[in-house]
């Protein structure tokens, strides 16, 4: 059944991945029709986030934010799907690196470098970034039940200078990697909800206390590894610029759990400013209720 699954859907996310982009955005327009106005997708657990997270605002700025939302991701659904055929060249035009030198200041202390970034503006893009590092991409995600989708995604996010590991073996690839001395970019998405346990870090999101995923800091922490924060701005549709945002040279100097609250901030910010652009549907906030009992043991 999986590969019957495969063989339908297949052929045609590679015919929409080669119209031009005019096209790909009127069907995307299409897609968000049906996704916000007839099937309602997690169109609750949406408007329950942002006004978890923005009691202030007005239930018609709330409706706002939520129509603009699922404008963006069905942009960004297609926007992935195009990545299967999309050239180099017109990448690196609608995804921008503004500050390559930061990336080759870290590159020469010979050292790995972890990025952390969140589920903001176009993070399936970024994977363009890898092409302009010396070092090899190590991306961690999560693995797809259905195989021949698995390695589609894993042949569309390692096309540039990559390699992914599944989430369940990453810490023990980078280990590996650290003592044969090979070099990575270390790529972790830092705004994901951790599994309940007695020894989670919780701290403050958008004004509400979680548990906080820390995986990227203690890697650097361990290595000492310098750590950076991938910023990641939408422009205009179809158009993005990233930067990366030095959060330690040093991170073994740093006190526990500070580049874990930078992270915060920093994502705070982009959120704050433009809140369309973050993922809304992702369960981001579902422990909260847990705080009083179990925060920082």
């Amino acid at each position: 059944m999986q590969f019957i699954a495969y063989i339908l859907i297949y052929p045609i996310l590679w015919i929409i991945s080669i119209m031009p982009f005019r096209i790909l955005y009127a069907i995307s327009d299409g897609v968000y029709l049906l996704l916000y106005y007839v099937i309602g997708y997690r169109k609750n657990i949406v408007r329950d986030n942002i006004k978890l997270v923005f009691p202030e605002k007005s239930d018609q700025e709330i409706k706002s934010i939520t129509k603009k939302f699922y404008h963006h991701m069905c942009d960004m659904f297609l926007e992935m799907i195009k990545t299967l055929t999309v050239s180099k060249k017109e990448l690196s035009k609608r995804f921008v690196l503004k500050n390559l030198e930061t990336l080759k200041e870290l590159e020469a202390t010979e050292k790995s470098i972890v990025v952390m970034y969140g589920h903001y503006a176009s993070y399936e893009w970024s994977i363009i970034l890898q092409s302009y590092a010396t070092n090899k991409a190590l991306g961690i995600y999560k693995r797809i039940a259905n195989k021949y989708f698995d390695r589609l995604v894993r042949r569309i996010r390692s096309k540039y200078n990559s390699v992914l590991v599944d989430s369940r073996r990453a810490l023990c690839r980078i280990e590996e990697l650290h003592d044969n001395g090979e070099t990575r970019l270390i790529a972790f998405i830092s705004d994901q909800s951790p599994k309940l346990k007695p020894n989670n870090y919780w701290g403050e999101f958008m004004g509400v206390t979680i548990p906080c995923f820390i995986g990227a800091e203690l890697t650097a922490k361990k290595y000492n590894y310098p750590i950076t924060y991938l910023k990641i701005d939408k422009v205009k549709r179809g158009y993005y610029e990233s930067e990366f945002i030095i959060l330690s040279k040093d991170p073994k100097t740093v006190k526990d759990f500070e580049i874990t609250e930078q992270f915060n901030r920093i994502l705070e910010s982009q959120i704050r400013q433009a809140p369309e652009y973050y993922l809304w549907t992702h369960k981001r906030w579902k422990h909260r209720h847990e705080a009083p009992a179990l925060k920082n043991n």
